[in-house]
């Protein structure tokens, strides 16, 4: 089994904890988190873009210049592509769905595979005690301050949600909390530390395990 370092909030080392060799030693799987991540960006991208067509710009109706006689080419509206303010050719319309898909099981080999390069990196830990804080921001920094040294980054896993951590970290522009169920590969490789609580350990090995 897999051994994690339990802290307090004294930032002191109090215990380990033995956690799921199947989450956090799991075969490191390169290409796999890869291709995770690109799906998660992808569904994150939204498509705000849209350019006029020549039914939606606003010009005059008045033939540009006279059929003869001029040299030029022959044009009938203002509103064509090829004129300043005009309308623009093939451009965005607004609609573009840029989704990718991946399978639950793929996912699951990602996510389990991004947890244990980090396990390995020793950016895994086990923090106790926060639910017995006072819900200011000031306590919980100094927690992770210590904890850290230079926190940056940090991404804060609980069983369930609470009112007193959220309150206390909610200002924290280092730390992101999130629900150990829905941690995805992308939270997890691009987090310079993750922080478990003790149940969050427990939730996130029986949520999987009944996958």
């Amino acid at each position: 089994m897999a051994s994690l370092d339990v802290y307090n909030t004294s930032a002191k080392k109090i215990s380990t904890i033995r956690a799921s060799n199947k989450i956090f030693t799991a075969k490191i799987n390169q290409p796999l988190m890869t291709q995770a991540v690109k799906v998660y960006l992808a569904n994150q991208r939204q498509a705000p873009a849209k350019t006029k067509s020549r039914g939606e710009v606003v010009v005059s109706k008045r033939k540009i210049w006279r059929q003869k006689g001029t040299g030029r080419a022959r044009h009938g509206s203002r509103n064509a592509p090829i004129f300043v303010g005009g309308a623009k050719a093939h451009g965005p319309t607004g609609k573009q769905n840029y989704s990718l898909k991946m399978s639950k099981k793929m996912k699951k080999k990602a996510l389990f595979s991004a947890l244990s390069q980090q396990f390995k990196n020793k950016n895994i830990l086990v923090l106790t005690g926060l639910t017995k804080l006072q819900p200011q921001t000031k306590n919980f920094d100094q927690i992770f301050q210590k904890l850290t040294k230079k926190p940056k980054k940090l991404v804060l896993l609980l069983s369930q949600p609470n009112n007193t951590i959220k309150r206390g970290t909610n200002n924290l522009p280092y730390l992101a909390t999130t629900l150990a169920t829905n941690l995805n590969t992308y939270q997890t490789l691009n987090a310079h530390k993750l922080i478990f609580t003790k149940d969050a350990i427990k939730v996130l090995e029986k949520h999987h395990a009944s996958q």
